[in-house]
């Protein structure tokens, strides 16, 4: 299975996934690794992706989901997959790809990137990703403003 925490940046997809794939015995990725530089260039300069930009990474990706659904055991994949478009390129197997969708307001949010040190995604930028998103209607949704643990507890309980 592939769980694949999604949301704006912010909304602690890395965070909630390195500890729901700690509590289920799964691998992490985050997403943001199979960037390619100019697309990590482009967000540090305080430039927004767009789909021109994601496509080559959601296909990378798409192409990993594939070896982990075949080889590689649980997954718990940190992916903002913003857009519905997005998503479909992700759920190679929709029966072993799930999708949990941590959803917070722009203001927690916006707070959470104020304090963060030393990440190529800049607050300024949110406002973009918030634009891009397409709240999806076939996910797990999350209150991503509470505690760490409750949101995990809450996954958990409900896969």
């Amino acid at each position: 299975m592939v769980i694949v925490v999604m949301g704006v940046s912010g909304a602690g997809k890395t965070t909630v996934g390195q500890r729901l794939a700690a509590a289920l015995g799964a691998r992490f990725v985050d997403a943001d690794d199979f960037h390619p530089p100019a697309n990590l260039a482009k967000m540090a300069a305080g430039a927004p992706l767009d789909d021109a930009d994601r496509t080559p990474w959601l296909q990378a990706l798409s192409a990993e989901i594939d070896g982990w659904l075949r080889h590689d055991g649980d997954v718990v994949l940190a992916c903002s997959a913003l857009r519905a478009v997005h998503r479909a390129m992700l759920r190679r197997d929709p029966a072993r790809v799930v999708f949990v969708f941590l959803q917070i307001d722009a203001e927690a949010a916006r707070a959470r990137l104020l304090a963060r040190r030393h990440h190529f995604f800049k607050a300024d930028m949110l406002d973009s990703q918030l634009e891009t998103l397409e709240p999806p209607a076939d996910a797990l949704t999350v209150d991503a403003a509470q505690p760490v643990d409750a949101v995990v507890a809450d996954i958990l309980a409900r896969l």
